[in-house]
């Protein structure tokens, strides 16, 4: 699981990377030329996923209810992970460009390559690490060591005496937030195996939710 959510990280870089070369080459005019690029992406994939082979669904009879699901400690304990997850990881990914730009004093061009590429260059390695180790490690263990890293993170970028040491924090956020999706994601498939695909959409959209409340409350804080 954390090694199939390292390939979101890899695709991040690219577009970071792809899209930097692409306003270097063409200027910034024509930025508005980047979304109908990156749409094809997305409109191949209709035709690649169509041919994927998907694995058969339990029974309906044998699956769990989400009323069932939405009445479970754990369950509930798992959605504010899943939403602390995704609070946590957009947060920074999305404004530590604006922070090295404004930090640092760097171009647009170098605040996107030294925040949310690194961040997420991080983010990736984290998962990739875990997906090749993680037989060896205690998952629960692992992640509140993350968790931990993560309020260092956090704290060390908000009142770092040099921009340098806070661009650090930035980019170092991005490995300690790298186990927190795919984590509670393996954590409640163990625990819940009859879950079904109900209790993993639940557990997207609580995520979800997360990234797009994180950033949000930062801005209108900040704001």
């Amino acid at each position: 699981m954390s090694l199939l959510h390292s390939f979101y990280c890899w695709g991040q870089v690219a577009v970071v990377l792809l899209t930097t070369l692409f306003v270097k080459l063409a200027g910034s005019q024509l930025w508005p030329a980047l979304p109908l690029l990156w749409a094809l992406v997305p409109f191949y994939n209709i035709f690649r996923f169509a041919k994927v082979p998907l694995v058969p669904p339990l029974e309906e009879e044998k699956l769990m209810t989400v009323r069932e699901l939405v009445k479970n400690k754990i369950f509930i304990a798992a959605l504010l992970l899943m939403l602390s997850a995704g609070a946590s990881e957009l947060i920074m990914s999305q404004w530590s460009s604006l922070f090295a730009e404004k930090g640092l004093g760097v171009s647009k061009m170098l605040g996107d390559l030294l925040g949310p590429c690194a961040f997420a260059v991080l983010m990736g390695l984290a998962r990739l690490l875990y997906g090749l180790l993680g037989d060896k490690l205690n998952v629960r263990r692992a992640m509140a060591l993350s968790a931990a890293l993560c309020v260092g993170c956090y704290v060390l970028a908000a009142n770092a005496p040099h921009p340098l040491l806070g661009l650090l924090g930035c980019a170092l956020t991005g490995f300690s937030v790298g186990l927190m999706w795919p984590g509670t994601f393996s954590i409640v498939a163990r625990a819940y195996p009859q879950g079904g695909t109900a209790m993993f959409a639940i557990l997207a959209l609580a995520g979800d939710v997360g990234c797009a409340a994180g950033p949000g409350l930062v801005g209108l804080v900040s704001g």
